[in-house]
């Protein structure tokens, strides 16, 4: 399934403020799973996007995405390593949304860069897994 990309609008924001560094040597990414409908414009940091419990494989505050940057030419990439959830003595979920923040950044804490929209709710039940597969490029800035 071929997830939608999102942006929070104050990722923007923080980019030109220079508080975020998505190099490898920089901040760590994570992506976490959640079942509440996203706002681009009101949601800024981790805590204003409810996560999941974190039970059966699901460990909380999510998964590194072990970020790391490309350029060529004009054209800088996100990219980050496929991440895979399985459950493991019981389910996990529901959930629909994959939310990305800097778990790095102190000040503010935690702030939301982007989501994936899975289109519907996805429960893992024991066995299962869910991979996010990032592609050659997590998301491009031109």
């Amino acid at each position: 399934m071929q997830a939608a990309y999102n942006k929070f609008e104050q990722f923007v924001n923080d980019l030109i403020h220079a508080r975020h560094d998505l190099r490898a040597t920089g901040d760590t990414v994570k992506q976490y799973l959640s079942n509440t409908v996203p706002s681009a414009s009101g949601d800024l940091i981790k805590a204003d996007l409810a996560e999941i419990t974190a039970e059966n494989g699901y460990t909380a505050g999510g998964d590194d995405t072990q970020n790391d940057t490309t350029k060529s030419g004009g054209t800088s990439n996100m990219t980050a390593v496929d991440i895979t959830v399985t459950a493991s003595g019981g389910t996990i979920g529901p959930f629909q949304y994959l939310p990305h923040y800097n778990d790095t950044q102190a000040s503010p804490v935690d702030p939301l860069i982007c989501w994936f929209d899975r289109g519907s709710s996805l429960t893992l039940n024991d066995g299962e897994s869910h991979t996010t597969d990032y592609g050659s490029s997590f998301f491009s800035i031109t």
